[in-house]
């Protein structure tokens, strides 16, 4: 896939900026706080649906103006895909598909691709499971849009289940409807699990590799899905574990099992790199998860998708930036940073100079 054309209005720091990227690497180079970031924040908000940096659409909205949106133009290789979000300071959303207003935001999925890899992926690693299981869900959204939709209903009838839970005390009446909510729950919790079984076996087989390259072959990455219910792939199992565990949940006024409990561990010699990880490893981890990441995708959808390193490469030591350098080839990359000297034995097409919100064009 390539994007050959974005468009930012009244985004961040942006009142106005065209990008019509090469097919290759492209560079946006400039001092912190001049902008840099929320181009590639765009763009993956034309993959996702959401920003990387915040839940508020209010933040991404340009001070002073009443709204901002992004329009994106990819080729891919069944024709081309266009999309474009605007975002009002008040009232919803509007998403674009070629042109045409979309009722969804499930059908924004799979028209631009991207993985993003940045500094804050160390949180991948080092927090605690809601940001594995995010990692997960941003990923497999994108290759197989009906895996958002049952993240959507499995969020929908888990919020709905809580909510009965807290008030059963004061309304024993909503205990009759928690039987409709498990079964709700359970059916898009089986069809998680089964996906999320799937991708991370693809996964794990891709970080291995790459982290053995990446390591010298030193240290074997293993990539190993925990969900929270045995065999949760399997709707009478997630029922069950939802039925044994109800008096405990009514208790605790919240649902302690099913797939928003899920785990991903990532394993070196059999040990959390979480907690027994050097930083050196967990940064290993992380980057070899991202590559694996946009390996996989690029497997399944038969087509690579666009990469963006937002300010990583002066955070890797020359060898692994040796490493991540040699997957650019055949891959459209947007990469952030603040020093040319950083992308050292990386085939750069274009430059775009970044000051104040402003991009100058024209530098190869």
């Amino acid at each position: 896939m390539i994007i050959t054309n974005a468009q930012l209005r009244d985004y961040r720091s942006y009142a106005a900026c065209a990008l019509a990227p090469c097919e290759g690497v492209n560079v946006l180079l400039g001092d912190n706080g001049q902008g840099k970031t929320n181009v590639l924040e765009a763009l993956y908000l034309c993959c996702t649906g959401r920003s990387h940096r915040t839940r508020q659409d209010r933040e991404l909205i340009r001070w002073g103006t009443d709204f901002a949106s992004v329009k994106v133009e990819a080729q891919r290789r069944d024709g081309s895909h266009q999309v474009e979000i605007v975002l009002p300071a008040m009232g919803r959303r509007k998403l674009k598909i070629a042109g045409q207003e979309a009722s969804k935001s499930g059908e924004l999925m799979g028209h631009v691709t991207g993985v993003l890899f940045s500094p804050e992926d160390l949180r991948t690693v080092k927090d605690g499971p809601a940001e594995r299981r995010r990692f997960v869900d941003m990923a497999l959204s994108q290759i197989r849009p009906a895996y958002y939709y049952a993240l959507q209903r499995y969020a929908r009838a888990l919020k709905q289940r809580n909510e009965v839970l807290k008030a059963a005390n004061l309304q024993p009446a909503l205990l009759s409807t928690l039987d409709s909510w498990d079964e709700q729950l359970a059916a898009a919790g089986a069809e998680l699990t089964r996906q999320r079984q799937t991708y991370i076996a693809r996964l794990n087989a891709a970080a291995g590799e790459t982290h053995r390259e990446i390591s010298d072959g030193r240290e074997r990455l293993e990539i190993r899905y925990a969900p929270s219910v045995r065999h949760g792939d399997e709707v009478q199992k997630n029922l069950d574990a939802l039925f044994a565990a109800r008096e405990n949940d009514l208790r605790r006024m919240t649902t302690s099992v099913g797939a928003h409990r899920d785990d991903v561990l990532m394993l070196i010699g059999d040990r959390d790199v979480r907690a027994f990880g050097s930083q050196g490893q967990q940064r290993t981890a992380a980057l070899a998860m991202r590559l694996a990441e946009l390996r996989v995708m690029g497997e399944v959808m038969e087509e690579p998708p666009m990469l963006m390193l937002d300010d990583v490469m002066s955070e890797l030591d020359p060898s692994r930036r040796r490493q991540l350098v040699g997957h650019l080839k055949g891959i459209q990359t947007f990469i952030t940073c603040t020093d040319v000297d950083d992308l050292a034995g990386a085939e750069v097409g274009r430059i775009w100079r970044v000051k104040e919100g402003r991009l100058e064009d024209g530098l190869t």
